[in-house]
């Protein structure tokens, strides 16, 4: 009898051994990290820029609860990328208190939950990962998001790794957030203004322009406010308002550009836009005399089908990019929605009086007729409400002018004598070199 009780007594400290042991929380979980883990290593790493904004951001307790459920990889900027290259501007407004959530949102935008490691980034074909923003990482060929590993496997850890990049990641979020902010931070203080009056006898701007409505679009036609150039009437006027302008049209062409090197894919675009510089100059002031503008952006692959043929004649660049910019906001919704309802529309370019065909195909929008037409492919790459940039798979040439249009009785635009040349001409003989004629 005394051993049957002893066996008893075991059996039932074991079992409330087992009972305690289960109820009691591990201290080993997610909770706590430890010395080894892959952040503390990121915390005593050179990405010291990276690490300091990370504490900033109030990110370490959400990073050791998803440490203790998988691995994770860290994309980290060198201290350069953050320290020097980095916008101040940008810079400021991520380290502002109410700018927590883009902070953490742009910073959660670098770590994946998952372990990827430097043979996997080497891939040909590209690859998406979702990051902890919830925001999708593309990978092709030692590239995250166009920006190149520099370090891959930099540091290495059981629950895991760190690859060293060349520059900040942006999600398409934070910078439209920015955008945001800054735009209304610059017209927050202005006192609005009506645009003056336009005479249309004289097309002159009157003396004593009349009261217009605070946000009233722009009294001249967006034609008339345009400098001069090839196959382009002289502006008679200047376009409406005064010293004091609404909107930073500067800033805000100077964002989108910058969006489009981040989005990547239209680097060619960008960088006709930043060499051209009469063109970007143009369009800011149209934006900060109240103008609002789409653009239609062709891809790199599709400006590469480029000939040259297609650039030989002076101011041919230039050219080419007043007719992707159409004279009103248009969204990919807006467009689509257009198309749907009224079969083809025809919008007004930039390049007068050519016009823009639309028509809905394959449940998108197709611009352009025939073998040169282009789909819209990369939709709503940057909105601010007063410059939309739509990506499209092709470049857009216009239709060449019938001669019933030729032997029209009055001509609607004075053309110039001669095509200008001066600054434009040497931007694009710099561009393209000796396969102009012209610069021989």
């Amino acid at each position: 009898m005394a051993g049957v009780s002893n066996l008893l007594f075991s059996l039932l400290l074991l079992t409330a051994s087992s009972i305690i042991t289960t109820a009691l929380p591990d201290k080993t979980g997610s909770g706590q990290i430890n010395s080894n883990s892959v952040l503390v290593a990121l915390l005593d790493s050179h990405y010291t820029e990276l690490a300091e904004l990370v504490e900033k951001a109030l990110l370490l307790q959400t990073l050791e609860e998803a440490v203790g459920q998988h691995n994770i990889t860290i994309f980290a900027p060198r201290n350069e990328a953050l320290e020097r290259n980095l916008d101040p501007e940008f810079k400021s407004f991520l380290l502002q208190p109410k700018n927590l959530k883009s902070l953490q949102t742009l910073l959660m935008f670098h770590i994946l939950p998952k372990r990827i490691t430097s043979p996997q980034l080497s891939a040909s074909s590209v690859v998406s990962h979702r990051s902890l923003s919830n925001d999708h990482l593309h990978f092709t060929t030692g590239k995250v998001n166009s920006a190149v590993i520099t370090k891959p496997d930099d540091v290495t850890r059981p629950d895991g790794i760190i690859h060293g990049i060349e520059r900040l990641l942006i999600p398409r979020s934070v910078q439209e957030d920015f955008n945001r902010r800054r735009n209304l931070r610059s017209i927050s203080a202005v006192l609005p203004e009506g645009a003056p009056e336009v005479d249309p006898r004289t097309h002159r701007l009157k003396k004593k322009p009349a009261p217009v409505p605070a946000g009233a679009p722009p009294v001249l036609p967006v034609y008339d406010a345009m400098s001069p150039g090839p196959s382009l009437a002289p502006a008679p006027a200047p376009g409406p308002g005064g010293p004091r302008h609404h909107f930073n049209g500067e800033a805000q062409v100077k964002d989108f550009i910058h969006t489009l090197l981040h989005y990547g894919g239209y680097n060619e675009m960008a960088d006709i836009l930043v060499n051209l510089t009469s063109l970007a100059t143009e369009m800011g002031r149209l934006v900060s005399e109240g103008y609002v503008l789409t653009v239609l952006a062709p891809n790199d692959e599709a400006m590469a089908k480029l000939t040259t043929d297609q650039l030989s004649e002076p101011g041919a660049p230039e050219q080419i990019m007043y007719y992707h910019i159409i004279p009103e906001y248009q969204t990919e919704e807006s467009m689509y929605n257009s198309v749907r309802r009224f079969g083809k529309i025809r919008y007004d370019s930039l390049r007068f009086p050519h016009k823009v065909e639309a028509q809905e195909a394959d449940g998108s929008v197709k611009f352009g007729h025939g073998d040169g037409s282009a789909y819209l492919f990369d939709p709503d790459i940057y909105t601010d409400g007063r410059i939309s940039v739509q990506g499209i798979d092709g470049v857009l040439f216009p239709e060449e002018e019938t001669p019933v249009e030729k032997k029209s009785a009055g001509p609607v635009v004075k053309k110039t004598a001669k095509p200008r040349r001066g600054k434009l001409m040497e931007v694009a003989c710099r561009m393209f070199g000796s396969q102009f004629h012209t610069c021989q």
